[in-house]
This record gives C-alpha cells, structure tokens and sequence, in this order.
C-alpha cells in the first residue's frame, strides 16, 4: 500500500549540488523506508526530507512509556479499588445485600456517575463518532428520546420496585405473576448480557489494537482479566467507584480529543462548514419510512423504548437506583445521569463531525488506512498526538474505562440474578451469607470467561452502534412488554405473561440475526454521506471507484421486509408483541382477579383507577347488601 500527500519540497541533487523547491508529490513505497520524489518530468532525487509536521517528525506516532504510564496506571486504580472494597466489607454480616446493592446506604455522586458510566460504553465513544462520519448527524437527536426516558423511569417503573423493597428487579414477576415468568425475566436477561458484553470488550481491544499494534484478543483477555478481578472482589461498591474514576477518564478523553481536533481543523465553524457541505448536518428527517436507517422518528420514538427497557426494568440499571437509601434520591441520582448522558454523547458526537473535517479531502477509510470506520476515532487521536505525550495513553484508558465499567455492571448484575432467581430457590438448605457470595464471585468469573470466548464472534457484526442496539433489542421488547403487561394490566395472567414473552423474544431474534446476516451478506447496504478523496494521487481515486463499482453490482434483490426495518424499531415490535399476546392469553385463560393489598405491584399511574374500580365494587356490594335486606324485610312482614 502507497500513500500520498503533496508537500513543499527543499532538496539538494547529489550530482550538481543544487537546491530545487517546488510542490511535488510524495510516495512511499512499502520496499523503501525512504519516500522518493517524483517531479513533473520523471526525474528522481535522492532522499525526500519532507517539511516537519506537529512535532517535527513524519514518522507516526507510536504508544510510547508515559502512555503506558497513564494507561496501566488506570487499570491499576481499578484493582485498587476492588481490593479496597473487599477488605471494608469482610465483617459485614449481610455479605449478599452489601455485595448486590451496597447496602443501601451509597451517596447519590458515585450512582450517578456509575449510571452515565454503564450506558456510554466503548461501544458509545467509538461507534458514535464513526456513526457521524459515515452517517450524518441524525443520531445526534437520540438525547431527546434519553431525556424523557428519565422522566418516565421516574414516575412509571421505580416507585413499584422501591414499594417492594427487592434486590433483583425479576423478583417482581414471580411477585405479580409466579415463578415460571420470573425464571424466563431472569434467563431473558443473561441472555442479553452474553450477547451485549463481548461487543463492550471487543471495543477498547480494536481501539488498543489500532494505536499499538497488539493482538486483539489478546488485549480482550487483559481487560477482562482486570474487570473480573475487582468485580469479584468488591462487588456492587467496587463497581460504582470505579465507574466514577472511570467516568472522570472518560470525560477527560473525550473532552481533550474535541478540543484538538477542532484547533487542527480551525475552529468550530470550519467544522460545521466542512459537515454542512457533506450533507452530514441532518436532524429532523420526518420521513415516517420505517425501514429508513435514521430518520427523526426512528431515533427518537424507536431509541425511547429501547432505552426505557434497558434503564427502567433491566436489573443491571435498578440494582444502582434500588442502592439508594430512598426514592427521593434515587430519582435525583436519574435526573443527573439524564444531564450526564446528554453531554457525553453530545461530546462524542461532536468529535464525530471534528474527525470528519479533519479527514475532508482524503479519507482514511477509502484509502484503506484504517480497516473499519469503527477505528477513526483511534486513528485521529494518533494523528492528533504527535506533539502531546500521554494523549493516546490517555484516550485508550478512556475506552478502556467505558468498557470496563459496561462489563463491570453486567457481571456484578448477572451473578445476582442467578444467584437469587436460578440457584437459590433451587438450594434444600439455606446457605449462610458468606457462601452465598462465594457462589456469586464464582459465577462472575464462569461469565466473564464465557464473555471472552464470545469474542470471537463479534467480529463479523456490522458496525457498533447498529450491532450494540439489534442486539439488545431482541431481548429489550419483550422483557419492557412483560414488565408492563404486569404493572398496567391487573387482568392480566402468568400464562398470558409467559406466553407473549417467549414469542415476542423468538419474532425479535428472528428478525436481528436475519438483518445481521443479510448486512454481512452484502443482502443490505445503507446509504452513506459523501467522503472525498481528492486530497489524494489517481491511483487511490481509482481504487475508490473500483470498490463503489463492485458494491453497486452485488445488490440484485430486496431482503425481506422485516430484515430492511430499521434496528431502532426492534424494542418496538417486542414491546408490543409481548403486551398483544399477554392481553390474548390472559383472557382465553380467565384474567387474573385484582385484589385490595396488590396495589403495590402496579404503577403509581393506574392507583387512582384501582381505587375507583374498589370503590365501585364496594358500593355495588353494599348496595346488594341492602336489596337483600329490604327484600328479606318485605318477605317478613307480609309473613
């Protein structure tokens, strides 16, 4: 592979002795070390000393000691801090509530960072600036749809799990259904932990691969090892202060990489000048097409649901809130995770739009730089870098961090709920507390392996963000339906609960994987925004065309309808599938039959309505009552 750029040119001809100047271009050829000067007419000079770039040199930037100063002393912190947890906790003598929700006695800073930590994963840092750069800014709306996700979490699902006062957020459906939905919650949810966790690893292991050259699994195998350790050790406090750490890593990161890339680029107006004449800046695309990628609709009406579920019933999300000594603060700790979220990916956005100016007349991904748009972020911290010491040590920890904590979350969480809605009702006799952790530490690290061995797949998957949200969407839809079919409907019955949860998980995983395999396929392509290479020699402009030539010639047919949908709209169909076919069952089987002391078990939003319906049957009853007493009265006296 060659690479090209024009340059200012100062050379002395070894022969004559003179200086020539000029512009030329600059190849280097993979056989030579040394780039070679080619002139108008052909003719050759010596070696090129091209003028100094940033730092003075041309060489690229490698990841050198004080990165991994900055870089190993992060993980070391994280080790740190699970040690720490370990040892304060040791004496505690309810070793499983300290383990899962920390007691219920944390401090509103360290969940709301672990909140914000747990949804921007490395999949967010990376996968959102390659989703800009090749997309347009369409995603960018999905913080309103994060916005009111908070709201309703609020108001709709927490005060149920807070009335109840339980530790694993499938306890509820065993509660208003009976074990068996509980069970299938519970499996529901493991599975979308194993599909989710090895793309949270694969992430900081792509981007340390692309700023040091390391084996990928290699590195996955490093973070996991160090996340397992600390997860196992510290339990839910360990992970909620390593988040926070982690979270201050990742604001840094990205905050300083921002600030860089736009004072390369020359301002923010040449950055938003350079994205509009792309065609990238696009927020309100009304278009209601459904199988339409992103328009305004998808992202924010079809994201809403699909992070509802993962905030508001995913146990991974309530086991932080439920930490909280009351409501109050938890829903204070949600508000601030709201704020928390938008900036962040409002950051990572942004950084999206400054790569794509920055890279505006050639680009790394046609020229074959960079292998997938996934690695840009990557690629541009390096370019950036050259005149920064710890900048990619930096950046890398920061992903690092993203992915740690998502990881970190995941494990804690699922060894939770097998522990409380798989082993222990399975258990003869009880287990003291200290065996109880025991087993969950086990657990932890027989996950975390599994994670690493998933790995392997997730190279094959389509780009992050698509990947991260199809994938939680097959499980995402039906646990919300569930979920809700429990709190909104009283009438409803553990058959129809059952019932719509296994079909609407089989439809949903029906449609993902056929989408996947179709995008991997070449069955199904997306319309991208324009890249240029015009910065760049013939020979790659011809490359560029030859590879659009060969895309446009493998699609033949249209995949079927349900695979062109777009991912956002997976929770959707889920969602509603789960609800429909739970309404249907319960009443072919005979509804379920509200009773005065279960209105805890639903959502704050229909008690107005039980009330009033209690009320109603009340007055009925009592007026029956007297019917019959006027009636038994009129029989006596005519006696």
């Amino acid at each position: 592979m060659c690479s090209w750029c024009s340059e200012i040119y100062h050379c002395k001809d070894k022969s004559d002795d003179k200086i020539y100047s000029g512009t030329l271009t600059m190849r280097t050829e993979m056989s030579s070390s040394s780039p070679v000067i080619v002139l108008p007419d052909d003719e050759t000079f010596g070696e090129y000393h091209p003028k100094e770039d940033m730092d003075g040199s041309m060489e690229p930037r490698t990841f050198d000691l004080v990165d991994c100063i900055v870089f190993i002393g992060m993980l070391g912190v994280s080790a740190v801090v699970g040690v720490y947890q370990a040892y304060r906790s040791r004496k505690n003598p309810d070793a499983v509530r300290e383990y899962l929700v920390g007691s219920q006695n944390m401090s509103i800073f360290p969940i709301s960072m672990s909140l914000i930590a747990s949804y921007i994963s490395g999949i967010s840092m990376l996968g959102l600036p390659a989703e800009m750069y090749v997309y347009g800014t369409q995603l960018w709306t999905i913080i309103i749809a994060d916005c009111f996700v908070s709201l309703t979490m609020t108001i709709v699902y927490l005060p149920v799990f807070y009335g109840l006062q339980i530790t694993s957020s499938y306890e509820y459906l065993e509660l208003r259904f009976n074990r068996m939905v509980r069970l299938m919650g519970s499996i529901i949810f493991i599975i979308k932990m194993l599909l989710y966790i090895p793309l949270v690893i694969y992430v900081p292991a792509l981007a340390f691969n692309q700023v040091t050259g390391i084996n990928l699994h290699m590195i996955a195998l490093l973070v996991s090892i160090v996340c397992i350790f600390y997860t196992t050790l510290g339990g839910l406090k360990a992970v909620v202060w390593t988040d926070t750490i982690q979270m201050m890593v990742m604001f840094g990161s990205v905050i300083t990489v921002a600030v860089l890339g736009t004072n390369k680029v020359g301002g923010v107006s040449e950055v938003w000048r350079r994205n509009v004449e792309t065609g990238r800046i696009e927020f309100f695309n009304m278009d209601p097409d459904p199988t339409i990628r992103h328009t305004f609709w998808t992202v924010v009406v079809g994201n809403y649901l699909n992070w509802l579920a993962t905030c508001s019933v995913n146990q991974a999300m309530v086991q932080r809130c439920l930490a909280m000594p009351n409501l109050k603060k938890s829903n204070i700790t949600i508000m601030i995770m709201a704020v928390g979220i938008v900036t962040i990916v409002s950051l990572c956005c942004y950084t999206g739009i400054v790569i794509f100016a920055a890279f505006y007349e050639c680009d790394p991904v046609t020229t074959k730089q960079i292998r997938k748009p996934d690695q840009l972020l990557p690629y541009f911290v390096m370019e950036i870098a050259r005149s920064i010491p710890g900048l990619p040590g930096l950046f890398v920890s920061g992903v690092f961090s993203a992915a740690l904590s998502t990881m970190s979350t995941g494990l804690n969480s699922m060894s939770g709920v097998i522990y409380e809605d798989i082993i222990k009702p399975c258990l003869r006799k009880p287990i003291s507390n200290v065996g109880a952790s025991r087993i969950m530490k086990v657990i932890v690290v027989l996950m975390g392996i599994i994670c690493v061995g998933l790995v392997f797949l997730v190279e094959k998957l389509s780009s992050l963000i698509q990947a991260g949200k199809s994938l939680s969407g097959i499980t995402a839809g039906p646990l919300l339906g569930i979920f809700t079919l429990g709190m909104f409907f009283p009438f409803a019955n553990s058959a129809g609960a059952l019932t719509g949860g296994i079909i609407s998980l089989n439809l949903v995983a029906w449609i993902s994987f056929g989408t996947q395999a179709a995008i991997s396929s070449g069955k199904i392509t997306f319309p991208v925004k324009p890249v240029s290479v015009d910065g760049c020699v013939e020979t790659l402009k011809d490359t560029a065309r030859n590879l659009t030539n060969i895309v446009e010639d493998t699609i033949r047919e249209q995949p079927f309808f349900l695979y062109r949908m777009s991912y956002l709209w997976y929770t959707w169909v889920g969602f509603l599938t789960a609800i429909f076919i739970g309404i249907i069952v319960s009443w072919i089987t005979g509804p379920n039959k509200y009773k005065v002391g279960d209105i805890k078990l639903y959502t704050p939003i229909i008690h107005g309505f039980l009330r009033s319906k209690i009320s109603r049957e009340t007055n009925k009853m009592e007026l029956s009552r007297r019917r019959a007493e006027r009636k038994n009265l009129h029989h006596s006296s005519g006696y």
